[in-house]
């Protein structure tokens, strides 16, 4: 395979399989270390979680309640908790003149 030869919707095809099979690797790979990890733990009469290592893994996203609103758009009623990308209407507020106390719930 000459991947000089090749077109641009060819080599993203091929960098599209890459990616999914080196993402089907790692899970396979963390699934066996996850697996071995578990038999060495129940050898010793304890599990992942008694070791600490029984939680979702760092890459799984985080689920659960949004933090508390700290800023509210007077006009809209809409809340941002401080954290995160600015929404548009603080970012408005604060180019019209306003300060971030004048927007704090």
């Amino acid at each position: 395979m000459d991947v000089k030869k090749m077109t641009k919707g060819e080599l993203e095809k091929l960098r599209s399989r890459i990616e999914n099979q080196l993402e089907k690797l790692s899970t396979d790979d963390l699934r066996k270390a996850k697996a071995a990890a578990e038999k060495v733990a129940k050898k010793f009469g304890y599990t992942l979680a008694d070791l600490g290592g029984g939680g979702a893994p760092k890459s799984a996203k985080r689920k659960g309640k949004a933090g508390t609103p700290k800023f509210k758009d007077p006009d809209t009623g809409r809340t941002w908790t401080g954290k995160g990308r600015q929404p548009e209407w603080f970012k408005s507020a604060i180019a019209a003149g306003k300060k971030p106390e004048d927007l704090a719930i």
